[in-house]
């Protein structure tokens, strides 16, 4: 009920007031059965973006740490991205990867739309990254389709730091629903897992149109983070 309400009444007409969303490619959801919708990460607005135009409910896979936040404003963070189709998931430690899969599996078993971004993080420079095999196995174990996704234009509304987007018309666009049943019964084959990752990741790729790297968004972040740290040390040495 309250997902209705946002969707309709509180959150979904703020949104295409603000962002004046114009979307191609929607005939490629299917408007019923399993599927997942697997697109780039630019901005926090995503999450709520791409619910505010389908027609579906769909469900993300959101980190814990929206969920867990102290106090009241924690709580009621919390209870919002529940109330908004996103389920928790813990990104820490090894068995991590397969709490996501196990979930997803369980959205997908219900014959529900399931939202993921293969690169397990918000692009900070608004690249592409390497897409995480997560998005593989539960396609290839639910023996569902992919449908690419892009957002274009959040990044720039709403860049990293900046708390609230900024009015500006974007662009959502959907792909032709991938089809992996070829690989059937390979869902633990790591060689094609990473094929299909990396179909996937070019799908999203031709839609969006960013530049590509090679690389996880994770990796390159704290390698971006660890240089700023020695910089500000060398800066320190250098003032005494």
């Amino acid at each position: 009920m309250f997902y209705q309400l946002l969707k309709y009444v509180l959150l979904g007409p703020l949104l295409r007031l603000m962002f004046r969303p114009r979307v191609e490619g929607l005939e490629h959801v299917p408007e019923e059965g399993a599927a997942i919708v697997a697109g780039n990460h630019l901005s926090f607005a995503d999450h709520f973006l791409m619910p505010a135009i389908l027609h579906r409910r769909i469900t993300f896979l959101a980190k814990a740490e929206y969920f867990t936040g102290p106090g009241v404003r924690g709580r009621l963070t919390a209870a919002f991205f529940r109330s908004a189709g996103q389920i928790p998931v813990d990104r820490s430690g090894r068995e991590a990867g397969q709490a996501a899969i196990r979930e997803g599996l369980g959205v997908l078993g219900k014959g529900e739309l399931l939202g993921i971004y293969p690169e397990g993080t918000r692009s900070h420079d608004g690249r592409l990254y390497k897409g995480k095999v997560g998005v593989a196995a539960m396609a290839l174990r639910a023996g569902v389709p992919v449908i690419p996704c892009a957002m274009i234009g959040t990044f720039e509304a709403q860049p990293p730091g900046q708390k609230f987007p900024s009015p500006r018309r974007i662009r959502i666009r959907f792909g032709e629903p991938l089809d992996f049943s070829r690989y059937a019964g390979l869902a633990d084959e790591k060689a094609v897992l990473r094929a299909v990752t990396d179909e996937i990741m070019t799908a999203v790729l031709a839609l969006s149109g960013q530049e590509y790297v090679d690389r996880y968004a994770s990796e390159v972040k704290a390698e971006e983070d660890q240089r700023r740290k020695e910089s500000r040390r060398a800066g320190v040495r250098r003032g005494n």
